[in-house]
């Protein structure tokens, strides 16, 4: 195969805000063995990347020069040696399960282990891959994988218009649970509703225990998918019913969680790398999601798709503003 030599990619140079985010030309190496070089045709934004460029996520960049970029879609351009399960001209999508400082995807042309990515499902085209992988991976492994979840089971799904939230809807739907979303204000009620939530709780003005107690007949959710942490986790927990599993992802409140005192139950912190750096989990994962993508049970909410590298600080701008629903993309 032919070598580039360059290609245009996302870096940055010191924490800060979206500015920071610069295009520059960095080499290109010829994929070696166990690897392939692809060529990105759509970029899905996640919190997790603010976090990381901002010096809060729970690894740090090392500067200068830190890529960033956790989830693309793109095709195969060339193989190194040893890899017989993917050629040249197959869709595939990056499985998020690398240190994005050093091998970020926000690029035209990346080189990725062949274990860091996983195949696109047939007839997906690039901008819903680029959606679909973290996010129902997230919402898999951390409802049904590390909480348990089953037909039948109420679910309260925090930070609810986010991509892992409106994932975490449809994910808990197509296995036949009942999703209780929690958003802050009113704006996203009829939103989340349409998207299939069973009741929307505004916890600005609404008392969350009480709500899903109502909701439940009195006996709480049997799990809780939560986002945020802090000392809101408490609350979570007392809308569990008793033996519910509370499950925690994320920590965009970044005061320590504190424990819920719904004695019995199960606190489970979700890391969905764990899970996606097996082959297994991987195939677990993909087969979930490429069947769902297929029969249309799982759709991936796009809040808004950019053109170019040069507009991902816009689109870490939208996503820091909290005024969107769904998933952020941006077509390369």
């Amino acid at each position: 195969m032919g070598n580039d030599t360059m290609t245009k990619a996302v870096l940055f140079h010191e924490l800060g805000g979206p500015e920071v985010l610069t295009v520059e030309e960095v080499p290109l190496r010829a994929p070696g063995p166990g690897e392939l070089r692809v060529r990105v045709e759509a970029i899905g934004l996640n919190r997790a990347e603010a976090l990381f460029r901002s010096g809060t996520y729970h690894y740090q960049a090392t500067l200068p020069g830190s890529r960033l970029g956790y989830e693309a879609a793109g095709v195969v351009e060339g193989v190194g040696e040893g890899v017989t399960a993917y050629a040249p001209g197959d869709a595939v999508m990056a499985a998020a399960n690398f240190d994005f400082g050093v091998h970020g995807v926000y690029a035209e042309r990346v080189v990725l282990a062949e274990e860091y990515v996983v195949p696109r499902p047939t007839g997906v085209d690039a901008v819903t891959a680029a959606a679909a992988w973290l996010t129902y991976s997230t919402a898999y492994g951390g409802m049904v994988e590390a909480g348990g979840l089953r037909p039948g089971d109420a679910v309260v799904i925090t930070g609810a218009s986010s991509g892992v939230g409106t994932a975490a809807i449809q994910t808990a739907l197509r296995i036949g649970a009942v999703p209780i979303a929690t958003t802050r204000g009113t704006e996203k009620r009829k939103r989340l509703l349409e998207l299939g939530a069973a009741r929307v709780i505004a916890t600005d003005t609404e008392d969350l225990v009480a709500q899903v107690r109502r909701h439940t007949g009195g006996r709480g959710a049997r799990v809780a998918f939560d986002a945020i942490g802090g000392p809101g986790f408490a609350e979570l927990g007392d809308a569990l019913e008793r033996g519910g599993t509370a499950v925690l992802y994320g920590w965009l409140d970044p005061r320590p969680a504190a424990v819920p005192l719904n004695w019995p139950m199960t606190v489970r912190g979700y890391a969905n790398g764990a899970v996606v750096r097996t082959p297994e989990g991987r195939a677990r994962m993909a087969g979930f999601i490429g069947s769902g993508l297929r029969d249309g049970s799982l759709a991936p909410v796009i809040a808004e798709t950019f053109e170019g590298l040069a507009a991902i600080p816009d689109a870490h701008r939208l996503m820091e503003s909290n005024t969107h629903t769904g998933k952020i993309v941006v077509r390369v």
